[in-house]
């Protein structure tokens, strides 16, 4: 029996009745247009708008979606479908751009299905009241709904439903990671039937996720296991600040502990040489950016290779000065063969200061506000809530509090971390998955996690820090597309 159903029953149950109703596709309603990208190609497109994917339309601001079909386009065309939520706000479904990936998926040959979605602002006013529409799950309900409307016309819209593929930066990047978490996955199956989804399957083929802000309710924690050694050196906190971030990185082995992850080669992830994972990922990533020609400064905590010699190859021995590797001869300084962690994190946070300890649940706490995340877990009538135990304790005094089922639910329906072991979910098996390596939203050890999960569980996945990049997305598209190209084709 699946955990706490009860809030997908209420949420079935306060929704109308959808005797009668239809979902509907036109293919008369066709507009023409071009796209014109940067290099000057033309790409020429048929459109379709306005394309309602649930029956029991509750905001009509965003419940909808576009799809745009490029010329040659056939059943087996892969589908490309991004989504532009950020801060789990609400997101129209925009226009085609050639400036970002929804219009390189278009010149690449695919078919793009854009979405709207709810999110924690929407809001509409009946009788005079004002109803918070998009509160989680809300937004992730949208999007599923918009998979199956796609499978639902499968035969009327050109596109291979069997190759869908989405994508999103921050918040949005949590989206297409959740889609791709949670297949079909029956915990949701009461929502989307109330609220008139199409009776089809909602996995999909593969996730491209910038920069994903997930697994929420351990977020904080992961946050200040981070960054606690720039507290009042880079990161200036108060007293009460400071003894948040000491209780929540405290709780980082326990966590870690309990994934029970493996990294890539097979050696258990532990509290104790995470660090130096992530430092091997950042050197990973600096060294491919030095190769390219990257000035990189050791000012930031690099320490260069000295003398002329290659790294090793695969674990083996280093290769004297002047032996070849990757085509060419080593030169002093060409290698970076370790990074000071502590300063490295000082630097990151010079580039963009650090949020607050807690930096996610972080209303009622240390002196903080509600944050976007709070406001996410509230209800209809527009409240903010804590959402984990922690603050929940903090921001009461009671040290015995515990979260209402319904929120805690909630809370689960919105982590791809737990819901990708779920028995139910049909899990997507291609993975593209980019945290700056100075993006400091959240932890580095929320994305690391998640790749290494995926991983252990046998997907494909594409996993990077890139380098100097900050919280951002649609970024290196001749490398994404190549990888969407190569598993897609």
């Amino acid at each position: 029996m699946k955990k706490i159903i009860l809030s997908a029953l209420m949420i079935a149950l306060a929704l109308p009745a959808m005797a009668g109703k239809q979902l509907t596709f036109d293919k008369t309603k066709a507009t023409k247009g071009t796209l014109t990208m940067p290099r000057g190609e033309v790409v020429n497109y048929t459109m379709y708008t306005n394309l309602y994917y649930v029956t029991n339309v509750e905001d009509s601001t965003y419940q909808f979606m576009s799809i745009f079909v490029p010329e040659k386009a056939d059943e087996s065309t892969p589908i490309f479908m991004p989504n532009n939520v950020g801060g789990y706000m609400a997101s129209e479904p925009k226009m085609i751009n050639a400036a970002d990936a929804s219009g390189r998926a278009l010149s690449e040959g695919y078919v793009v299905a854009i979405a709207g979605a709810r999110g924690r602002n929407s809001k509409v006013v009946t009788d005079g009241k004002t109803v918070y529409t998009g509160r989680a799950p809300k937004g992730l309900l949208d999007l599923k709904a918009a998979v199956r409307y796609l499978r639902h016309f499968n035969k009327e819209i050109p596109g291979n439903t069997e190759r869908i593929i989405t994508d999103g930066t921050s918040a949005g990047g949590a989206m297409s990671a959740l889609l791709g978490a949670t297949g079909n996955n029956p915990e949701y199956a009461a929502a989307l039937k109330a609220m008139g989804a199409a009776d089809e399957r909602d996995d999909v083929f593969a996730s491209v996720c910038f920069c994903p802000i997930i697994d929420l309710e351990h977020a904080d924690i992961c946050y200040e296991w981070t960054y606690q050694c720039t507290n009042n050196v880079t990161r200036p906190i108060t007293d009460a600040q400071a003894e948040v971030s000491k209780e929540l990185a405290a709780q980082f082995p326990a966590y870690i502990k309990s994934l029970n992850l493996t990294k890539p080669n097979g050696e258990a992830l532990t509290a104790d040489n995470y660090m130096e994972y992530i430092k091997s990922l950042i050197i990973e990533s600096a060294q491919e950016a030095k190769d390219a020609g990257a000035e990189l400064p050791d000012s930031v905590g690099f320490k260069f290779s000295q003398q002329g010699f290659a790294p090793p190859i695969n674990g083996g021995v280093n290769m004297p000065q002047g032996m070849m590797f990757g085509g060419r001869g080593s030169r002093p300084g060409d290698y970076i063969i370790d990074l000071d962690m502590e300063k490295y994190l000082n630097y990151v946070v010079t580039t963009i200061p650090l949020k607050t300890a807690p930096a996610f649940d972080s209303m009622g706490v240390a002196g903080g506000s509600d944050s976007g995340e709070n406001q996410e877990f509230g209800d209809e009538k527009g409240s903010s809530v804590n959402f984990t135990e922690y603050s929940l304790r903090k921001s009461t005094g009671d040290d015995n509090a515990t979260l209402d089922a319904g929120i805690a639910q909630n809370v689960r329906l919105l982590n791809p971390m737990t819901m990708v072991s779920d028995s139910g979910s049909t899990v997507a098996q291609y993975w593209y998955i980019r945290h700056g390596a100075r993006d400091r939203d959240t932890g580095f050890p929320v994305p690391v996690n998640f790749a290494c999960k995926l991983q252990n569980m046998g997907k494909d996945v594409n996993f990077k820090l890139p380098w100097n990049r900050p919280h951002s997305g649609d970024y290196a598209l001749d490398e994404v597309f190549a990888w969407m190209n190569a598993i897609a084709r």
